[in-house]
């Protein structure tokens, strides 16, 4: 196992060094920085652990790379961070820790390097690189963290029930790693896992999103996923999602595990697009399965509007997670309409029936159609193929109708406001009832896409209406 380093991080570190042999701190790199370049994997953090003052070395180090360097300190954590070129490096003087059973907030003392390392969440983030004169580039590995790299194994340096109770944001965090990594957990650490997945309750939910959504961005997050599923921290996470696991068999019929076919949905997705919010609406097409499963003697297993009611479900979901509030609507469209294409692919498709998908999803539509594109888990590989096939029919459909229609994010041509003006009227459901006609009547074909045929169609509706 080779490690890769740049020039600028070498020079990085011939700085670090000199400054820590002037204030006589002995002086380690840490942590994911180590594992990352010892795996060939880009890392623009560094973390410096000196057994000393961390703030004192970062001020040292900042002063030799330039006069005005930029130091931010956080005082209360005893650590400091400054940014040079494309690197984000955190200074911390070595520290031991010791924890309550309520809370993920240890109480701090200042320790040595072994117990700075005895602290950390698994061998392979254990990992030190000394800046010291006597041994500089000696690589510290205190836990066999480096037969673990190999071996592509996660397991906890100390007991791993003790590291969980302490931090089990720790869970999450293995989670993470074998998503992103596509490493194994050690199965005494999985069993620990699930043991302590409780403890999580002690843990802020913006720390939980900030792990998932590093799962979701992983190559393939359904191996995150799945594990979480394993150990327990699903139920407590997404239990909407947990509760879709399972088959059930009735008079010999059968519907599928739409947990399993939701984690291959997302990996299907991930493989298509890198953005994260269309991985999420993935994760959360189908949510409303478990609520909507029935099972009807002529048709078997259905789950008839579960896309209504799973984007009904999305809202409390994102506020549970603390998700943002400007990336709810997008998710909840997807989840409503992920069905529509399907059921246009199974039928002849009528332009207004085009139109109105195009109205519907407005500028999101290329993602929708990827959603449903991903959502095809079929193991009948002509099946998929006809699948496949009739989206690209789709797909043509919808750019021939929207340039002939001019859909692209369409708004119908009379508003409200003008409605009122016209007719000298407040705020009423009559206006609603005239706005929507109007709006139909294109979807529908009946008039064109113009101002003036949607005035004439205002006027008469109003008409109907006594207005």
């Amino acid at each position: 196992m080779i490690f890769q380093i740049r020039d600028n991080e070498r020079k990085i570190f011939e700085v670090i060094s000199k400054a820590a042999a002037e204030l006589g701190f002995p002086t380690y790199v840490v942590g994911g920085y180590v594992r990352d370049r010892l795996l060939a994997r880009p890392s623009k953090d560094l973390d410096i652990v000196c057994v000393g003052s961390g703030i004192e070395l970062a001020k040292r180090v900042g002063n030799s790379l330039h006069p005005r360097s930029r130091v931010t300190v956080y005082k209360r954590f005893g650590t400091a961070a400054l940014k040079h070129r494309d690197l984000e490096i955190e200074f911390v003087g070595a520290r031991k820790e010791s924890y309550r059973s309520d809370s993920r907030k240890p109480t701090v003392e200042s320790g040595s390097l072994a117990d700075d390392q005895n602290r950390r969440d698994f061998t392979i983030n254990a990992l030190a690189i000394s800046l010291n004169e006597q041994d500089y580039g000696t690589i510290i590995d205190p836990f066999n963290g480096l037969e673990d790299l190999e071996a592509k194994r996660l397991i906890t340096p100390l007991d791993p029930a003790k590291t969980f109770t302490d931090d089990p944001l720790r869970m999450m965090r293995g989670v993470r790693f074998a998503s992103q990594l596509g490493f194994q957990l050690d199965p005494g650490t999985k069993t620990a896992m699930r043991e302590h997945c409780d403890r999580l309750k002690i843990i802020s939910w913006e720390r939980i999103a900030t792990e998932m959504h590093k799962i979701m961005l992983s190559p393939r997050p359904s191996v995150g996923l799945k594990l979480m599923d394993d150990t327990g921290l699903l139920d407590y996470v997404l239990p909407e999602l947990a509760a879709l696991r399972g088959v059930e068999s009735r008079n010999g019929r059968k519907h599928k595990d739409n947990f399993l076919h939701t984690i291959q949905v997302v990996d299907q997705l991930a493989e298509r697009s890198p953005e994260i919010w269309l991985r999420w609406a993935a994760l959360l097409h189908d949510i409303g399965k478990a609520k909507t499963k029935r099972w009807e003697a002529s048709a078997g297993w259905t789950f008839h509007a579960h896309d209504a009611v799973g984007a009904n479900m999305v809202p409390r979901i994102f506020r549970r997670l603390r998700l943002p509030n400007d990336k709810l609507k997008y998710v909840q469209k997807l989840v409503s309409l992920h069905q529509r294409p399907i059921s246009l692919t199974q039928e002849e498709i009528s332009d207004s029936a085009i139109r109105r998908i195009l109205f519907e999803a407005g500028e999101d539509i290329d993602d929708l159609m990827t959603l449903c594109a991903s959502d095809i888990t079929s193991k009948n590989p002509h099946k998929v193929k006809r699948y496949q096939e009739n989206y690209v029919l789709l797909r043509n459909r919808m750019t021939e109708i929207e340039e002939k229609d001019q859909l692209k994010n369409w708004q119908p041509p009379i508003t409200g406001e003008m409605i009122m003006e016209t007719f000298n009227i407040p705020p009423s459901r009559q206006v609603g009832l005239i706005k929507d006609a109007v709006r139909e009547a294109i979807l529908d074909g009946e008039i064109p896409n113009e101002l003036e045929a949607a005035r004439e169609k205002m006027m008469a509706v109003a008409k109907e209406l006594g207005v």
